[in-house]
């Protein structure tokens, strides 16, 4: 289901416009696009297929769930950005092969072929204080969304904190 303008606003704006929309319900999905004559799906959306070069693709809705292909852990990153952190490239159940950044696991428990979750949540307002708004962007007070991956088991379960490992119920305040 495609999001109004309205609702969009009243949720947040996404990062690159185009990407991302949130329905009604309040969930997030991704955006790609579909080709009806060779079968091929891309993230980000695009008019035009790379494979038979078909002009009049399909935007669709991406799934949620996905297998880890490839990731690394960046040290080294501008200053808004905490280190370290993971990048992954995950192969979506729908044939599209999205990059993310990986959370709520530690970089020594990331497995290729682990199954992670797409969740679209607002940006961090400090990441975006330190960024000139330029024309068209969000204002103050608007939320910026975007996407990360987490493991499934986090993603179903209570946030994992920063040691990796998963509560006990034991953990003192």
């Amino acid at each position: 289901m495609t999001t109004t303008s309205a609702e969009m606003s009243q949720a947040g704006m996404p990062f690159v416009p185009g990407v991302l929309e949130v329905g009604p319900d309040g969930k997030g999905h991704l955006v790609g696009a579909h080709c009806p004559g060779c079968g091929a799906s891309y993230f980000p959306a695009r008019s035009v297929c790379s494979r038979c070069l078909r002009g009049d693709l399909e935007r669709v809705p991406l799934g949620s769930s996905g297998t880890l292909y490839t990731y690394t852990v960046i040290h080294q990153s501008l200053p808004q950005f905490e280190t370290p952190y993971i990048l992954g490239y995950v192969d979506l159940d729908d044939n599209v092969r999205v990059a993310g950044q990986l959370v709520d696991v530690e970089a020594d428990a990331v497995e290729l072929g682990m199954r992670l979750t797409l969740q679209v949540e607002p940006l961090a307002s400090q990441t975006l204080a330190s960024q000139p708004l330029q024309s068209g962007e969000v204002g103050e007070g608007k939320q910026v969304l975007w996407f990360r991956f987490r493991p499934e088991a986090a993603a179903s379960g209570p946030p994992v904190p920063p040691t990796g490992k998963p509560p006990t119920g034991k953990e003192q305040p």
